[in-house]
């Protein structure tokens, strides 16, 4: 079992076939960041519900997959390094810290993502 099992649920959701299902997870005062870095910028995806439904709505839907490197929790807090792959390539590395409430909903989420640092995966994730 992951050390981050809610954050592993949650990209396991966000990866399936009805991503917007994570919307389910968050809270009502739920705040996030997605610093989503290419090869070529950087895109700030940041707010509340509705800015994580305009995020859900640009992803490229079963295109990009997220892939467990290690995890941790402390208390309320976990933290997710991962892989992205495209078609089962790397192309990219991020890492992910949530902190889940007192009724076990998502209600801080950041997470940055790059091509330009590199931790591979083991290939047991």
């Amino acid at each position: 079992m992951a050390e981050a099992p809610f954050l592993t649920a949650w990209f396991e959701i966000l990866d399936g076939d009805t991503p917007e299902q994570i919307l389910d997870l968050i809270s009502a005062d739920f705040s996030f960041s997605i610093l989503f870095s290419t090869d070529t910028g950087a895109t700030d995806f940041a707010g509340g519900r509705p800015a994580m439904e305009g995020y859900l709505a640009q992803r490229e839907k079963g295109t990009l997959t997220h892939h467990l490197i290690t995890a941790s929790s402390t208390g309320r807090e976990e933290l997710y390094l991962g892989e992205v792959r495209r078609a089962g390539a790397p192309v990219a590395s991020f890492v992910a810290a949530g902190r889940i409430n007192a009724d076990g909903r998502l209600d801080r989420l950041l997470i940055g993502r790059s091509p330009a640092v590199r931790f591979e995966s083991s290939g047991g994730a």
